[in-house]
This record gives structure tokens, C-alpha cells and sequence, in this order.
């Protein structure tokens, strides 16, 4: 790297520092001025929604959320619930939280179409070396075991071509995740465990942004979700696996 480079690098860094910058002015001036009155001494989100960790994947906007303290939106690589502690499975506390103490009663799993998280577990699933480093590849570590499981369920397609089995495997590990949920003594009965496939590449339909919803409390058979749901929303529900 020459003196050039370092005269550039700098100048971008300052570059995306200024487009901050300017985009919280923006957020600032555009705000109602009793935005926050109603949060500002405590939080009470109808639902915790996670998603995986990826620029594409608004986590509020694909809810149509305009208002504070409406979703609580941990995320991380692969839209995983659970955490490993001490080589036990538990589950994560960004989505414990909101359920234990600000009376969240509804989580919504949402994978996305193209997962590199998914990809990368399926790549070490099928001999490849994990992507690195390694705060990235605990995560992917953890997605390989339900990539494996995946593979030899009979639900995915393992002769179909990479890019159809990697969004396969996307809507399975969302089913995986809905049901460590359901069945954890740390997540109460009553809270409704919902699984969406956020689609941005027309691979479930023709309606980019579409969060086509695949599970409700652990019915995965499109035709039961349907027949669950109000009239007009049934070209929601969608499943490659099904």
C-alpha cells in the first residue's frame, strides 16, 4: 500500500462518517416531536423478531414499523435463537429479554432468501474450511449441525442445484429455530412462535420484500397456515419444502 492508498482510505472513512452523520440529521429533523414520549421511561414490543445479521434485511421497515418500542430486533448471523454456554444450547437472551421483562408475548424467526450464513454452513457441511474468523465461524458452527440434519431429512432436494438447496435449508433452519423456541421451559407456552422467509430475490414469488411466512406455532403444511390466517393474506404463506 503506497502513500496514496492511505490518502484514500482515509478520505473514504471520512466519507462514511459524513453520510452518518448527515443521515441522523435527517433522522433527527424528520422525527414527530412527542416521537419518543411513550418510551421513554420503558419498552413493551408486541414481538421480538430475529433476523439474521445482513445490510439487505430491514428489520423494522419489512414490518411496516413506524413507531418506537414496536419490535424488538436482536440479530445475528443466521437468525439463530440460541447461544452455546458452556457446550449446552440456550436460548439467546436478546430474544429472552423482551419476553421476560417488557411482556413480549409473540417471536417471529425470519430467515432471507440467499443466507450467507446458511451458505457457509452448508459449505463446511459438504468439506469446505469454515469461512473464518473465528467470532464468525462459532456462528456458522452451530448452523452446520441443522444443515446436516436438513440435508438428510428427505425435505430438501439434495440433487436440486446449490442455489435452490441453500434456500431450502434457509426455510429449515427457520422451522429448527421456531421449534428450539416452542420447546424451551424458558419460553412460556402462551408466546406465539412464528417462522418468515424474507424474500428479496423472487424466489418464493414475484413480490420483492415479501416475508412469506412458513411456520406458526410449529405447522409448517402451507395449506394449515392459510386456512389460519385472515382473507387476503394467503399468497403470504409459501414453502419450499412442502
Amino acid at each position: 500500500m503506497d502513500a496514496n492508498d492511505d490518502h484514500d482510505s482515509d478520505r473514504d472513512d471520512r466519507d462514511v462518517l459524513s453520510e452518518l452523520l448527515a443521515g441522523n440529521e435527517r433522522h433527527v429533523d424528520e422525527l414527530p416531536s412527542a416521537y419518543f414520549s411513550s418510551v421513554k421511561t420503558g419498552q413493551h414490543p408486541d414481538v421480538v423478531s430475529v433476523c439474521c445479521s445482513d445490510s439487505r434485511v430491514p428489520q423494522e421497515r419489512m414490518w411496516g414499523v413506524d413507531d418506537p418500542g414496536t419490535v424488538f430486533t436482536p440479530s445475528n448471523i443466521g437468525n439463530q435463537v440460541w447461544d452455546d454456554d458452556d457446550g449446552t444450547r440456550i436460548v439467546d437472551g436478546g430474544v429472552l429479554y423482551p419476553i421476560h421483562h417488557a411482556g413480549t408475548d409473540a417471536a417471529a424467526v425470519v430467515g432471507h432468501t440467499g443466507c450467507g450464513a446458511v451458505t457457509a454452513a452448508y459449505r463446511v457441511a459438504t468439506g469446505d474450511e469454515p469461512p473464518g474468523p473465528r467470532g464468525v465461524d462459532k456462528w456458522v458452527d452451530m448452523l452446520v449441525p441443522v444443515v446436516e440434519e436438513g440435508l438428510e431429512s428427505g425435505l430438501v432436494d439434495a440433487d436440486a442445484d446449490d442455489e435452490m438447496v441453500i434456500n431450502q435449508l434457509v426455510e429449515y433452519n427457520v422451522d429448527r429455530q421456531a421449534s428450539f423456541l416452542r420447546a424451551s421451559d424458558d419460553v412460556p407456552d402462551a408466546v406465539d412462535v412464528y417462522g418468515f422467509v424474507y424474500d428479496f430475490q423472487g424466489v418464493y414469488g414475484n413480490e420483492d420484500g415479501r416475508a412469506y411466512l412458513v411456520n406458526v406455532n410449529g405447522e409448517t403444511d402451507p395449506d394449515a397456515i392459510a386456512e389460519l390466517l385472515p382473507d387476503g393474506y394467503e399468497t403470504t404463506v409459501h414453502s419450499l419444502l412442502y
